[in-house]
């Protein structure tokens, strides 16, 4: 007896040859498979979307880090010794590594819904892998050089949580399709549960986070303090070289109420302003002084100092990524600055009516000058002719010596310690100032200044957090910021936390019904598994312009009578009929 198949003719799935194709390198109709993925292509699914997620963490830091990108370049100059960007790299990467995984991540999410096994390609893996070993490397060399960075996540959630609860519940919601599709099929099994279970305390969770949200800008309009005074950090470093003249001058003129300054003493006696411990990074000494160019800046007297340029390194490595903005002319008068001394800064603030904010590095045991560091700089607070009440300096160290002037401290302390040191300013980094301590503080009669504050959105949080001052190195920018870029009293949010959460809530129940109702009707019809690739069998003996690929099978000889069965090939049939 002859049993002949019937011939399979299928559809053309260009969409799903195309998914199939590019993520498991499966273009044939023949080489896909509408079977449950192997344990190790589900293993590899795992490490797809923790590289995923990973990525999103490591893109989120970098993406709020621009506040301090030039923090992380010095950190990195202070131990290789040698000025780089580099951020370029890492920017470059992390943009890449996303893309590349997020496009994957989409592909595979497209094989859950379409029913295809996650037969990822060999090539995929290797860059999964080789994108996962990255990033986490570039996770461990952040927290042994840039650890204290870490704040920045925290301090960026009270501007973000509100608008990053909204778009996670919109992702959790969306794949309420995939969940409410692989729980409700016919097959029964543990793993199905455990995704249910798992898919609702994310869910849960993802209602209920707004409760531990603390975001200052939600608050009544009414309650906003005074914006914040801007304190020019170096000046305006972004503008001009840091610590020179024309740097302050152009914090001056963006606005700035305030200078803040670096100060050295030379082995003369004369206070100047420098960051760094030695002139390598901003001036030319390797050019004029090449033997002594890793030598402390404090053991040059001023004679040389005087000597060296203190502009054209700005110029040349461009660490703002600032020059290509400044005119012919603002670049001649750079490339011809010398070190500022602390006299000609105070002398320009003290003819805008501005006061400054002094940060003194007392000179190593063996200078000269380490016994009477604070008499140099009383003198020459006293020569520029500036309101001793307008000075501020740190550290916080012989208050008996320093009379007349107001000191601030960079440690942050409790109430009872300010009160006993009789301090009455703090200047914080901002991941050390919280809301609550600064509204302790505000309530306490204590003045806090908070640094470096670059990015609009950290102005907005410590204004709508009542700060009196921040330091910014881009005065400039925060100049742009006439309002908090977002206020919201808190019956507003609530009523658009709770809408949204309810819009969810009906969305994925009903998704859950929808597919259960598809489901009962696949049964009620007899087909016990939904192909999303629909298969269709059709006889095609009068179809001789059917637009279909015809898939011709072998004819299978079976001997029933006596229990044996044999097989051979035949020749094929005519594409224009078939027998049955």
């Amino acid at each position: 007896m002859v049993k002949h198949q019937p011939l399979q003719v299928y559809e053309k799935q260009v969409f799903v040859s195309f998914v199939t194709g590019i993520y498991g390198c499966r273009w044939k109709r023949y080489q896909r498979s509408q079977d449950d993925s192997s344990r190790w292509e589900c293993t590899w699914f795992v490490i797809l979307c923790s590289s995923f997620l990973l990525l999103v963490f490591w893109a989120y830091f970098w993406l709020v880090a621009q506040n301090d990108f030039n923090e992380f370049n010095w950190s990195v100059y202070n131990r290789s010794g040698e000025w780089r960007d580099e951020t370029i790299p890492i920017l470059t990467s992390t943009t890449v590594g996303f893309s590349y995984i997020t496009f994957l991540m989409i592909l595979a999410l497209f094989h859950i819904s379409l029913g295809q096994q996650l037969n990822l390609y060999w090539v995929h893996k290797i860059g999964v892998l080789a994108t996962l070993l990255t990033t986490i490397s570039g996770v461990v060399s952040v927290d042994d050089i840039w650890g204290d960075e870490w704040d920045i996540l925290l301090v960026s959630l009270q501007s973000t949580a509100p608008f990053l609860h909204i778009g996670a519940l919109a992702i959790v919601t969306a794949l309420s399709w995939l969940v409410a599709g692989y729980v409700v099929r016919q097959e029964r099994s543990n793993s199905q549960m455990v995704v249910l279970l798992l898919y609702i305390v994310i869910l849960l969770a993802l209602y209920l986070a707004p409760l531990t949200f603390t975001c200052p800008c939600i608050m009544d309009r009414h309650s906003l303090r005074p914006r914040p005074d801007i304190i020019g950090r170096r000046g305006a470093p972004m503008l001009a070289p840091e610590n020179t003249i024309v740097s302050f001058h152009r914090a001056l003129q963006h606005g700035a109420s305030s200078l803040e300054a670096d100060v050295t003493i030379s082995v003369d006696a004369v206070p100047f302003l420098m960051r760094d411990q030695t002139l390598r990074r901003t001036t030319d000494v390797s050019k004029v002084f090449p033997a002594r160019q890793y030598d402390d800046a404090s053991f040059f007297n001023w004679t040389e100092i005087r000597s060296l340029n203190a502009g054209q390194w700005f110029l040349e490595s461009d660490p703002y990524w600032t020059v290509e903005t400044l005119t012919v002319r603002d670049r001649s008068r750079i490339s011809n600055q010398t070190v500022c001394s602390l006299v000609e800064m105070l002398r320009l603030a003290a003819r805008t009516n501005g006061s400054a904010l002094l940060n003194v590095r007392r000179p190593p045991p063996q200078h000269p000058r380490h016994r009477s560091w604070f008499m140099d700089t009383l003198w020459a607070v006293q020569k520029a002719g500036i309101p001793t009440k307008r000075v501020t300096w740190t550290p916080d160290t012989d208050r008996g010596r320093v009379r007349g002037l107001p000191q601030t401290t960079n440690e942050k302390l409790s109430v009872e310690e300010i009160r006993q040191r009789g301090i009455t300013s703090l200047t914080l980094h901002y991941g050390k100032a919280s809301h609550k301590d600064i509204q302790e503080y505000l309530a306490n009669n204590v003045s806090v200044t908070v640094y470096p504050v670059n990015e609009p959105w950290l102005y907005s949080i410590l204004w709508c957090s009542g700060v009196p001052s921040v330091s910014s190195d881009a005065p400039q920018v925060l100049r742009k910021v006439p309002y908090p870029i977002w206020l919201m009293s808190q019956k507003a949010y609530n009523f658009i936390w709770i809408t949204s959460d309810l819009v969810s809530l009906t969305i994925v129940i009903g998704i859950f019904c929808f597919q259960n109702y598809h489901m009962i009707r696949w049964k009620m019809s007899g087909m016990q598994n939904y192909n999303p690739e629909q298969i269709m069998l059709c006889a095609v003996t009068h179809r001789s312009s059917c637009d279909v690929n015809i898939m011709k099978e072998k004819l299978i000889f079976s001997e029933l009578n006596n229990g044996l069965s044999s097989t051979e090939e035949l020749s094929l049939y005519s594409e224009n009929g078939y027998a049955r």
